[in-house]
């Protein structure tokens, strides 16, 4: 005769779902889908932002081209991500079609997350814009105006959101854009989380006009979101985690509101 193993009691375990429920939360929740630019007009801190990406595991990254983008293959992604590099390399490389595929992704519910380049490439200012930010590049004649640290102050909701204990924080410049609103009434205004306190003039630029400007934006766009920083989180060490909190904004996840 075959013995049988006693059933657990019922209470006992409707709280064993519930604890395995609650510790597995985070393993059974989808992934954020992340698509990082990798083609021309891509710099080399694409390697810096796909190690920094690679400290949040709950984000499933990976590189595509512009080909891919109007092929179609935003719509199997949460958030795309355009990196350092050149900005009018990679509009044009995008092409008009390509171009209006990431507006049209944004617009639809997708998050956009540009990064130096991928932020000239957001702005409201060159015939390669995205358009998805309300917002002008000043003094573009010098806008290879010098590499190096500089401070941002951050606003009390850029602290809150990308976890920073102080509103001054150093940063690595590589010619970013100098933005400022461009009151365009096509274009969401943005939303400004931090500016340039100190700058980097050389190479003829002028003193005086960096701080102040914008350094880290958020915006919306259709039914999308929209980040951008214009120095370098990512390859500043201890701000890395910057370009996770930003994907976790973009992609609306309650717990970061």
């Amino acid at each position: 005769m075959k013995t049988q193993t006693p059933l657990m009691n019922q209470p006992a375990c409707r709280w064993l779902t519930l604890i395995l429920l609650l510790l597995g939360l985070n393993v059974i929740a989808d992934p954020i889908r992340v698509a990082v630019y990798k083609d021309k007009g891509a710099g080399r801190s694409v390697s810096d932002l796909m190690k920094a990406l690679a400290l949040e595991p709950d984000l499933k990254v990976s590189t595509v081209t512009a080909e891919d983008i109007r092929g179609g293959a935003l719509s199997r992604y949460d958030v795309v991500i355009h990196p350092g590099g050149s900005g009018g390399g990679q509009g044009r490389q995008l092409g008009e079609k390509g171009r209006e595929d990431v507006r049209d992704f944004v617009r639809k519910g997708g998050g956009y997350l540009g990064i130096c380049a991928g932020a000239y490439l957001a702005s409201n200012d060159y015939a390669w814009s995205l358009n998805l930010i309300d917002a002008k590049v000043i003094d573009k004649q010098h806008w290879a105006r010098g590499t190096g640290t500089v401070q941002l102050d951050l606003s009390k909701e850029g602290q809150k959101l990308l976890g920073a204990s102080t509103n001054i924080v150093e940063v690595y410049y590589g010619q970013g854009p100098l933005l400022l609103p461009k009151e365009d009434p096509e274009v969401n205004d943005y939303q400004q989380l931090a500016t340039y306190k100190t700058e980097i003039a050389k190479k003829g630029a002028p003193k005086g006009v960096m701080p102040g400007t914008t350094a880290v934006a958020t915006s919306t766009f259709g039914e999308g979101r929209v980040f951008c920083f214009s120095p370098h989180p990512e390859k500043t060490e201890g701000l890395e985690p910057w370009i996770n909190h930003a994907v976790r904004w973009l992609t609306k996840t309650p717990s970061d509101e």
